[in-house]
């Protein structure tokens, strides 16, 4: 029986004879996909597979790859950048809608948009299961990922260690996903916070957050030599800054929104009064100071200037200057 329309891709993904996979984030969409050909290697080991790029369709293509097979084996087609049709791919996707070809799963994916929408309209009125792969912004979202990942896994986390993978990761969720797969091999039994901070000691985005706590609490001196040593042992500048505007957001989220709680501020309690003991020495103008000085950090970083190294050395000493003078 076809999936329901708009199943998050994390959810049970079955085949049918068309499958829209809608939505932006890479991970889910391609995990769904993923699924989605093992499934139809699972009911037919000798199934065809074929990929097309929507871009580059040509008229009549599609008749041609799910006409019926000299042997009778079964066919899986993907069509990748379904927002980049042109209208022939448009036409002839609206008349295999109406009538699929026996034998075919036909998986389409749009990474998002308007385009072609009177298709779009089709598929969801013929009652063809879509898969929504939706950006996860929240950092429940991305809780709810770490968990589920866990969970598939047949094992257990605790809240407080799935919280630091997403505050160590979260900035990137195939980042997040592939640390948490890696958690999962290399931590036997129960994954507890201790086991976390261990598995991640001296690895990029734990030395991020180590670089950022010394950063906020004004220790020029640790930030800095914790800084120095992660580029020694190959640290990309990259992830640094985005642990360091990670914590300082937090911060200024905390701060603009007094005693707000938890479902408001989309943060765990614990984060909550993490931000609220990291906030003193700090106001609104040094706080806002800190988030300029990181805006042009992650510029720098990502090609604007000839020493991303520096950059971040500069916006670390900027924030340790920044705490404390608030006065």
């Amino acid at each position: 029986m076809a999936q329901r329309r708009g199943t998050r891709a994390s959810s049970p993904i079955e085949l049918a004879p068309v499958i829209l996979i809608r939505g932006s984030e890479g991970l889910l969409a391609d995990r769904a996909a993923d699924w989605l050909r093992h499934l139809a290697m699972e009911a037919d080991p000798a199934t065809e597979r074929t990929d097309i790029a929507a871009a580059t369709y040509q008229a009549g293509q599609l008749d041609v790859v799910t006409s019926p097979s000299l042997f009778g084996e079964s066919r899986l087609i993907t069509v990748t950048d379904l927002e980049m049709m042109p209208d022939a791919l448009v036409a002839d996707l609206l008349a295999y809608v109406a009538s699929p070809a026996p034998d075919v799963w036909l998986v389409l994916r749009n990474n998002g948009g308007t385009r072609g929408k009177k298709l779009l309209d089709a598929i969801a009125k013929a009652g063809f299961p879509t898969i929504a792969a939706d950006p996860l912004k929240s950092d429940r979202d991305k809780l709810d990922l770490v968990l589920s990942d866990v969970r598939s896994a047949h094992r257990q986390i605790d809240q407080d260690a799935a919280h630091a993978l997403v505050d160590a990761l979260g900035n990137d969720v195939r980042s997040l996903a592939a640390g948490v797969a890696q958690v999962i091999s290399d931590v036997d039994g129960r994954i507890t916070l201790e086991a976390v901070h261990r598995y991640h000691s001296g690895r990029v985005e734990a030395t991020g957050f180590e670089v950022a706590d010394a950063a906020v609490t004004g220790r020029t001196a640790q930030a800095l030599t914790l800084l120095r040593h992660s580029f020694s042992t190959g640290t990309d500048p990259v992830p640094l800054v985005a642990a360091l505007a990670m914590k300082v957001r937090a911060m200024a989220k905390v701060s603009v929104a007094g005693n707000a709680g938890p479902a408001r501020l989309g943060m765990a309690p614990w984060q909550i009064e993490r931000a609220r003991r990291e906030l003193h020495g700090w106001n609104d103008r040094t706080l806002a100071a800190a988030v300029s000085a990181l805006a042009v950090a992650d510029e720098e970083v990502k090609g604007a200037s000839k020493d991303p190294e520096r950059a971040v050395e500069k916006a670390v000493m900027t924030i340790c200057r920044l705490r404390g003078s608030s006065r």
